[in-house]
């Protein structure tokens, strides 16, 4: 069998599920699944970011939300980003995990778990967090730099830390 490709990631605008004039892609911005990808008015994608859309769920980015250079967002199991949200540069946000493999198998061959992310209106995501499935960032919570999101965020909580921890509420 031969190997198989994501493909490159190229993409134009009018294959986006949603790309209304006021959104701005910078250079080197790989899209996959374009079709998947819905983004709204005055939405901000930096350069050389990568939005993994997938065959089976959707990578929905809100009105006036920023997302920072070389992000990853991995839409296997869903993406909801809401309206105002900021994701700093280096941010990833990922939907999917490998299960536990048979005995003795490589984790590789473990069947792929998926779980939505959800990052609630005007929360912000510092630079280089990681954000793992499942996870729900509440509405005007704040995630540090370098923090690995683990568990849900209250709203308008601050958390830093690896794993993420509540700093304070504000």
């Amino acid at each position: 069998m031969p190997p198989r490709s994501h493909g490159t990631g190229q993409f134009t605008r009018s294959q986006l599920g949603r790309c209304p004039d006021s959104v701005v892609i910078e250079e080197g911005v790989l899209i996959f699944h374009p079709e998947n990808v819905f983004l709204d008015e005055e939405v901000y994608i930096g350069h050389r970011a990568i939005l993994k859309g997938y065959y089976r769920n959707q990578l929905h980015i809100g009105r006036g939300s920023w997302i920072g250079q070389m992000c990853f967002l991995h839409a296997a199991g869903g993406i909801e980003i809401g309206q105002e949200v900021g994701v700093g540069p280096q941010v990833s946000v990922l939907t999917s995990t490998h299960g536990e493999p048979a005995p003795g198998e490589p984790i590789m061959r473990g069947a792929l778990q998926f779980a939505p992310v959800r990052l609630c209106d005007g929360c912000d995501i510092g630079i280089g967090a990681i954000i793992l499935p499942g996870v729900t960032v509440g509405e005007g919570a704040q995630v540090g730099a370098g923090a690995v999101v683990t568990r849900d965020v209250p709203a308008r909580a601050v958390v830093a830390g690896n794993p993420a921890r509540v700093l304070r509420q504000r």
